[in-house]
């Protein structure tokens, strides 16, 4: 069993991890030209609309409350004057809500593709393994929220100690079943996502707004 949990809870999580990264830069040298979200809005724009408003929006937000508490210590919390308690709180109240507008969005996503015959013919097994990763990771976390489980001395500080290189896989031993699930899964797309469209994360266009105005000048005859 504890050779089990090393393999789940060590290894596994930094070979995702190490693909994660070493994937990404491979792929933007030697494949940049496929570098993108191969966006399927000039087939479907209407459909595309509320289904991606939902799911990015969401998964931005979920991946900011994800590195907030898991990522900083609750010692951190305490000294602004927020307990273990109230931190749950607000994890569990936001936790519901983000997952829940998560979950509309990517359900939306993928019955838009089951429901156009032109978005089927051109959706490939790589998108479909994509979504239901997405799906499996998406479901099961917001499931997991309802357990409200203490993850604040068990995932958090596991979580922690892998990324200080000093994994401690004992932590994750008295977790509940759905929520090692739910990291083996989020760990499983973390390693799946160099060779999928999620890529087009790092393209965020974040200098967008600071770009120079473009003048248009008419023309004198």
């Amino acid at each position: 069993m504890k050779d089990g949990y090393t393999l789940a809870f060590v290894i596994f999580p930094y070979i995702a991890l190490t693909t994660f990264v070493v994937g990404h830069l491979y792929r933007y040298m030697t494949d940049a030209y496929r570098w993108n979200a191969r966006s399927s809005e000039l087939l479907a724009k209407e459909s595309l609309r509320a289904g991606s408003w939902l799911f990015h929006w969401g998964m931005i937000l979920v991946l900011i409350g994800h590195s907030g508490g898991l990522l900083i210590p609750q010692s951190v919390y305490d000294a602004v004057g927020i307990s273990d308690t109230g931190h749950m709180r607000i994890a569990y109240l936001s936790g519901m809500l983000i997952g829940f507008i998560t979950l509309a969005g990517v359900v939306l996503l993928i019955f838009r593709r089951l429901l156009s015959v032109r978005l089927l013919a051109v959706t490939s097994l790589n998108d479909w393994v994509t979504l239901a990763l997405l799906f499996l990771v998406i479901t099961i976390g917001t499931y997991a929220v309802f357990g409200h489980y203490n993850v604040l001395y068990s995932v958090a500080p596991w979580i922690r100690s892998i990324v200080a290189l000093h994994p401690n896989p004992e932590l994750m031993r008295s977790v509940p079943l759905v929520y090692k699930i739910h990291i083996l899964a989020a760990f499983a797309l973390f390693g799946f996502s160099p060779f999928s469209r999620l890529v087009h994360i790092w393209s965020v266009p974040v200098t967008y707004p600071l770009r120079s105005y473009i003048v248009f000048r008419k023309r004198q005859a």
